[in-house]
Order: C-alpha cells, then sequence, then structure tokens
C-alpha cells in the first residue's frame, strides 16, 4: 500500500469520528455494542489446546454461544442461510430486517447472532480440511454450550458440499461493511448573523457518498476538530517516514 492509500484510509477514519451519528444517518455497530453486554466466555476449554478460534475466544463468538439455547433452530437455519449467502458477496441486510421482525428478534440479538456466526465460520474456513477435522470442530463447538443439532448445523456447513467455494471465498480478503466510494469538503463563511452586523464566522462542510451507493452524507465539522485533523494526518505521515527510513537503515546494515 502506498503511503496515499494509508492516508485516505487514516482520513476515513477521521471522519467516522468527527461526524456525529445524527448527521450521518444513524450508524450504528449495533453487534459490537450488544456484544459487550455478554464478555463472559462459556464454556472455555481446559484442554490447554489451541482451538480453531484462536488463544482468546473472540466476544462476538461468545456473545452468540449465550443466545443460542433460546432460539429455535429454524431461525437459527435462516441466520445460518444469511451468513452463508453474505460470505459469497450477496446483500442479505433486507431478508434479515424481515426475519427479524418475524421472529420478534430485537436488533441487538440479530447482530450479535449475525457477528457472531460470521466470524466462527471465517475461521474455520480459513483452515484447509487436513487442519480442522470434524470431531474437533464439533467437540469445541460443544465446549462453547452451543446445542447439538445446532453444532451439527455449522459443522454441515464448513465440511459440506459447498466448502470448496467457501474455503476460497475466505482465504480472498474483503471489506464487511461500505467504505468511502467519494470524499468532498469546502469552507463556508458566515459573513453576518442577526446578533452581529460582521461575523465572518468560519465552517467545513464535508460530503461523503459510501460504497453501497445508497446516499449522500453531508455535516459540518467544527474548525478545531478540523484542525486536529490535519495535526493528526501530519504526526501520522511523519510516523510513516522515520518508519520507512528506519526500514532503509535497517536493510543498508
Amino acid at each position: 500500500m502506498t503511503i496515499n492509500t494509508y492516508v485516505f484510509l487514516y482520513f476515513e477514519w477521521i471522519i467516522l469520528l468527527v461526524a456525529t451519528p445524527q448527521e450521518t444517518g444513524g450508524w450504528r455497530v449495533s453487534a459490537v455494542g450488544a456484544a459487550a453486554l455478554y464478555l463472559h466466555h462459556p464454556g472455555d476449554s481446559h484442554s490447554g489446546q489451541v482451538g480453531f478460534l484462536g488463544a482468546q475466544l473472540p466476544p462476538e463468538v461468545a456473545a452468540m454461544a449465550q443466545l443460542l439455547g433460546d432460539l429455535n433452530r429454524s431461525t437459527f437455519r435462516k441466520l445460518l442461510k444469511f451468513v452463508v449467502s453474505s460470505l459469497q458477496g450477496e446483500d442479505c441486510r433486507e431478508a434479515v430486517q424481515c426475519l427479524g421482525v418475524t421472529a420478534n428478534l430485537p436488533e441487538e440479538w440479530l447482530g450479535v447472532l449475525l457477528a457472531g456466526m460470521h466470524t466462527l465460520l471465517q475461521q474455520a474456513l480459513h483452515l484447509r480440511s487436513t487442519s480442522l477435522k470434524p470431531n474437533t470442530f464439533r467437540d469445541q463447538l460443544q465446549e462453547l454450550c452451543i446445542p447439538q443439532d445446532l453444532v451439527g448445523d455449522l459443522a454441515s456447513i464448513v465440511f459440506g458440499s459447498q466448502r470448496p467455494i467457501l474455503y476460497s471465498v475466505a482465504q480472498q480478503p474483503g471489506a464487511w461493511l461500505p467504505h468511502v466510494a467519494d470524499f468532498q469538503w469546502w469552507v463556508d463563511v458566515t459573513i453576518s448573523t442577526s446578533a452581529l452586523a460582521h461575523s465572518l464566522q468560519l465552517s467545513v462542510l464535508m460530503q461523503l457518498k459510501l460504497s453501497d451507493g445508497l446516499a449522500y452524507h453531508r455535516f459540518e465539522v467544527p474548525i478545531a476538530k478540523f484542525q486536529e485533523l490535519w495535526y493528526s494526518m501530519a504526526l501520522v505521515l511523519k510516523e510513516m517516514a522515520d518508519l520507512e527510513k528506519k526500514c532503509e537503515c535497517g536493510l543498508q546494515d
């Protein structure tokens, strides 16, 4: 990645911090927020071996395991189908919302369940079939207190006929959320107000469009925040340049 790419990604991250939820259309990452309520890891392994989920259980998987006991198998299978479709690049957001209404599932539950299933399947599909055996997979899910019938459904996805396709998709890097596709900014000057005849107040207006192409998002950034943004970008560029020099010196030595 070039320096310009890093700057763009950092700038994109800063924009998401500066913009308020109301001004950006109410963006939420409900899965992460809801998962914080379920940080207890159920059924931690005592075998001393590192499972396919890593040395530390992902919090979204732990949160999902807490909810599966109260979820009927039919709803679980529908959610699992949506996750598999999303791994293959399909947009299932409307179908998920409809399922949430018909199954009377809170939005927080949907976020936790989908995030946990996505992480679990993605971690399992990243491994070759020779590295992860079905019995090992089932045993590790049972240690998380996941019901036996649901373990069978998950195993049928990981080791079933769709595995070659899902394995190839899992090896490809991809973004789960939309990213910034277009960004513009300009300075607006308020010449006068009802209270002051000569105000000259500066404000920075920003407009961005996401890769899903749904709509433009416009918001105002205070001058202080904008200056803080420029300072942070300059600091990152300096640190990147220093790191590049260190790498060059190391290669020369």
